[in-house]
């Protein structure tokens, strides 16, 4: 026993270990997050399959390196630079979503405990909050498809632009009339800004979620699709089934009641009492005037 300790002790001592300090364990748990939320990232999209590839194309390199096949090696290596930007290209969209999410406000605050400076309004009023759940519970009880878009900071100009303008107050009844089967409005999205109706058969982009139900359709993945690139909310009434469903930030609620879709755009709506006074950090008070 002493002999096999005296083996191991002098096995470890061979291998020179380098201290490990505070910082180096600091080091470790990052890297080890990061490197998570990377393979998180990546499984989520549509980079999943596309890593598969590039992992076939880095074992050929090994083995070009390998087999010393000069000629192959200098075209992997002209070719090393053109690979990157294309990489950029091709996951443009993923990256975009990355910076933006490095940028909201939820994710600042949860390293700088800042709390808002000055009022808040409310995205829309009770009125058009009602009116949007009752509109979604009568078109859920006739499966009638529907896909509306709330927003919220980000503009939605652009896919404004791709539908029909139509600048009018929300109502439950123009929401069940635009959606109505045979209806020169029914096909897209309808986009809300505050308590007006915006644009009608706008198109949006469609969400490359592996993680997404295969029985999901254009609908549903439009509604998500939308929630990845931007802050916007996002309702969803299947034609098929006639449940609700909603779409923030990437996530699928499927199955909701109408009590649950109105539990949701309570929160949605973010009424905040005006004050004088904003916290600079968590506990300490400073006047803003």
């Amino acid at each position: 026993m002493d002999r096999l300790l005296n083996i191991l002790s002098n096995a470890v001592k061979a291998l020179r270990l380098p201290p490990i300090g505070l910082t180096n364990v600091l080091e470790i748990l990052i890297l080890t997050y990061l490197v998570y939320r990377l393979l998180l990232w990546i499984k989520t999209t549509r980079a999943w399959t596309l890593l598969k590839g590039i992992i076939t194309i880095g074992f050929c390199i090994l083995i070009i390196y390998l087999l010393r096949m000069d000629t192959l090696i200098y075209l992997a290596n002209r070719g090393i630079s053109i690979a990157i930007i294309t990489a950029v290209v091709v996951f443009q969209p993923e990256l975009r979503r990355v910076l933006e999410q490095l940028g909201e406000r939820e994710f600042i605050s949860r390293l700088l405990p800042l709390q808002d400076i000055g009022a808040v309004e409310e995205l829309f009023s009770d009125k058009t909050l009602g009116e949007l759940v009752r509109a979604s519970a009568e078109m859920a009880k006739v499966k009638t498809g529907a896909l509306i878009v709330i927003m919220q900071k980000e503009t939605l100009d652009e896919y404004e632009r791709t539908g029909i303008r139509v600048d009018a107050v929300v109502t439950s009844q123009l929401l069940i009339n635009i959606f109505e089967h045979n209806t020169p409005l029914h096909d897209g999205a309808v986009i809300i800004r505050g308590d007006r109706i915006t644009a009608a058969t706008c198109y949006l982009p469609l969400s490359d979620n592996m993680s997404l139900s295969k029985e999901l359709g254009t609908r549903h993945r439009a509604g998500v699709g939308i929630s990845e690139v931007t802050d916007s909310f996002t309702i969803i009434v299947s034609e098929e089934t006639g449940h609700i469903s909603t779409a923030y930030k990437g996530k699928l609620e499927r199955n909701l009641s109408p009590d649950m879709l109105r539990t949701q755009l309570t929160q949605l709506q973010s009424k905040t009492v005006s004050s004088r006074k904003f916290r600079l950090w968590k506990g300490r008070a400073k006047d803003s005037e």
